[in-house]
This record gives C-alpha cells, sequence and structure tokens, in this order.
C-alpha cells in the first residue's frame, strides 16, 4: 500500500525557528511521519536562487528563496509553495495548510480537487495593530478560505464557536496547540542574567497594548515584590507604547530583550516563580501552553481564551489594580504558587501534548481525504 502524502503550507518551514505555526508544522510532522504518512514541508528561505528539495529527520523539505521581506515576501512565497505542491500532487496527497492570510490563493487547489485542511489560526483580523486596511484585507482571505477548506482548525472553542457560525458546524474541528512537557533545565541562562532560580516573574510576548504588557510592570511596580519581573521581548526608544511601558517600570523590572533561543527561554519558563500572560485576543496562545508544560503557575488576563487553556485553578486579573492585589497575595505564598505549577501541569497533560494533537491532526487530514484512519496498533506494529 502506498503511504499518503500530505503537503505542509504556509509556514516559515522546518527546523521551528520562528513561532507557533511552526513549532506546529514540526510536531505534527513528525507525528505522521512516525505513523507512515510522507510529510512534506514547504520553507521560506532568504535571498534568491532555485528551490531545492532535501530530506530532513524523515520528512521532504521544499526549499524556496524569497528575497522579500514582510507580507510581501510572505504573500509570494505562499503562491510558489501553492504552484509547487500542485505541479506535484498526486491522487491521494492532502494538505494542511496554516493560516489564511494568503486563503484567496486556496481557490485554486478547491477547484482542482484538492483536499486541504485549514488552520484558521486566532481570528487575526480582529487584531487593531494591523489598521483597518489590512484588517479588511484579512478578514476577505479569512471568508474565503473559509469557504474553500476541507476541513477547519480552530485552535480554541471560542474560535470553533465563531467559525461554525459563518461557515457552518460540520467542517470545523477543534485542534490546539502543543509543547513538549519540561521536567528539568539548565540554571545558567538563568544565572547569567544575574537571577535567582525561583525567584523572578517572567512575562513573554511581543510588547503590544493587546498583550496588557504596561498593565503587568504597572502592577508590578505598585510595590517591593522582593523579586524581579523579567520581560522577555523587543524593546525599543521609538515607540510611544514600549516608551510608556519602560516609563511604569520600577528598579525590579529587568527588560532582557529578545530571546529566540528555544533553551533559554525554556530555561527561563521553568525557574520562574510565575509566568504573567497579558494576551486579550488569539485563540490557543502557544507561549502559554509552553509556560504550563514548564510547571509554570500562570496569572493571565481573564478573557475566555486564557480561561479555558490555563484552566479554573489558575489566576486571572482584569486590569492593573485587580493585578496588583493578586500578586500581593500570590508573591509571598510559594504554597499557593506550587499548587497552581502542578494545575497546569495537570491541564497541559490533559490537552496540550503532542502526541494528541498529531492524532488529532491525522484523523483531519483522513476526514478530507474521505478515509478513516487505520487502527493505532496497526500504525505501531508497522514501525516497531
Amino acid at each position: 500500500m502506498v503511504p499518503p502524502t500530505v503537503r505542509i503550507l504556509g509556514t516559515h518551514g522546518v527546523p521551528a525557528a520562528y513561532g507557533g505555526f511552526e513549532t506546529a508544522a514540526e510536531n505534527i510532522g513528525f507525528h505522521l511521519r512516525d505513523q507512515g504518512w510522507n510529510v512534506v514541508v514547504y520553507c521560506q528561505l532568504p535571498g534568491s536562487g532555485p528551490t531545492e528539495v532535501d530530506e530532513w529527520n524523515g520528512m521532504q523539505r521544499v526549499m524556496i528563496r524569497e528575497p522579500r521581506d514582510g507580507w510581501r515576501g510572505t504573500s509570494a512565497f505562499d503562491l510558489t509553495s501553492i504552484r509547487h505542491a500542485m505541479a506535484a500532487h498526486r491522487p491521494g496527497d492532502v494538505w494542511l495548510t496554516f493560516g489564511y492570510n494568503t486563503g484567496l490563493y486556496n481557490i485554486v487547489p478547491r477547484l482542482r480537487g484538492i483536499p486541504n485542511v485549514i488552520n484558521m489560526d486566532g481570528m487575526e483580523w480582529t487584531r487593531k495593530r494591523w489598521g483597518l486596511l489590512k484588517q479588511g484585507i484579512l478578514l476577505a482571505n479569512e471568508r474565503i478560505a473559509g469557504c474553500v477548506g476541507d476541513v477547519l482548525i480552530a485552535d480554541h472553542p471560542v474560535i470553533a464557536t465563531y467559525l461554525r457560525r459563518h461557515f457552518g458546524r460540520r467542517r470545523v474541528q477543534t485542534i490546539t496547540y502543543g509543547a513538549h512537557e519540561v521536567h528539568r533545565a539548565d540554571t545558567g541562562p538563568v544565572e547569567q542574567l544575574g537571577l535567582t532560580p525561583g525567584a523572578y516573574g517572567i512575562v513573554v510576548c511581543r510588547p503590544i497594548p493587546e498583550n496588557s504588557v504596561l498593565e503587568i510592570v504597572t502592577a508590578w511596580s505598585r510595590t517591593r515584590r522582593g523579586m524581579p519581573l523579567v520581560v522577555v521581548g523587543p524593546f525599543g526608544d521609538q515607540d510611544p507604547y514600549h516608551v510608556a511601558v519602560k516609563a511604569a517600570a520600577s528598579d525590579e523590572v529587568r527588560f532582557v530583550g529578545a530571546i529566540f533561543e528555544p533553551e533559554r527561554t525554556r530555561a527561563l519558563r521553568f525557574h520562574a516563580a510565575a509566568y504573567l500572560h497579558g494576551h486579550t485576543v488569539g485563540g490557543t496562545n502557544p507561549s502559554l501552553v509552553e509556560a504550563m508544560a514548564a510547571g509554570n503557575p500562570v496569572i493571565a488576563h481573564g478573557n475566555a481564551y486564557n480561561r479555558w487553556v490555563a484552566g479554573p485553578k489558575n489566576a486571572y486579573f482584569t486590569d492593573a489594580d485587580d493585578l496588583s492585589t493578586l500578586l500581593d497575595a500570590l508573591v509571598p505564598d510559594a504554597a499557593a504558587r506550587r499548587a497552581m505549577g502542578a494545575a497546569s501541569r495537570s491541564r497541559h497533560q490533559q490537552e496540550f501534548t503532542w502526541e494528541q494533537i498529531g492524532a488529532q491532526y491525522e484523523r483531519a487530514l483522513f476526514t478530507a481525504i474521505g478515509k478513516r484512519p487505520a487502527p493505532a496498533h496497526h500504525a505501531q506494529e508497522a514501525h516497531s
């Protein structure tokens, strides 16, 4: 029997070095590979040159060079990927597309009868930082992708409700993001920043208003906490919001810049006394899931997205005053924080392991190509 082929589009590719979509593509790709699939991942590289194909950890990579930066480069890369995937398509192949930013392009594979599972992201068009023109373009592409995708993936029940309202119940499935559980991490990255393991709070995010960074820094700075708050993210001196956040910070707030190395971020999370998460929109946030996988007690903005992800045993705030009161109680209470951290681990194991998520994506792919998945024990025997 010829193994099925899945073509993964819409990410920067593997190995993951960019964001949540790339991490998902890598881990879902590994799961499908281990279940006997041929996995083809489209990868965006900088510069000019011919498209090249190689193999990486049992997956095929189609490496497409794109000299342009920003959304123009991403759009061109998506179009080149789709053209290559259509030319290489064989009966029985299925596509897995992450994001709908170029949903217009997915009309063509739909007309060709190519099954396509589309991860519809977190209502990206609602983010005010894009401005009205970009929001309108994103909304149009969302509606197109929602109409042409065979299976639509929502990463959160709230997103699933939204998608079902616009595109019907039948094609929408809820599949979250995952993270690998972290039980130990080197203390070196922590000590290099002059921090003491277990004696600092941390926030990791893009410094924009919808991530509540100003509220978090303001609340932490209201009084002496006895431990620093580490803020991971790129802050500049020209952005008015960045300036306001830094102006609100006491001397217990440490701005350490953007950190891209996964092992450093993993160590900083794992050894933190608490993880503060201010995201107000966007479905299931990969950074929050990674914090839970590291056993962090979570103090999050109390919207429906975060409450479902982190569960009822973590703590939630609405504004700086509310958060300041929470910090007054939780920072000195190590026992309460340990209980919250245990709840985070339990919630991660219940919902957010890559093994579960990979299996859910495999079922979605089989749905798209009109097949039922082989029993799990057959797949395991084939690779034993």
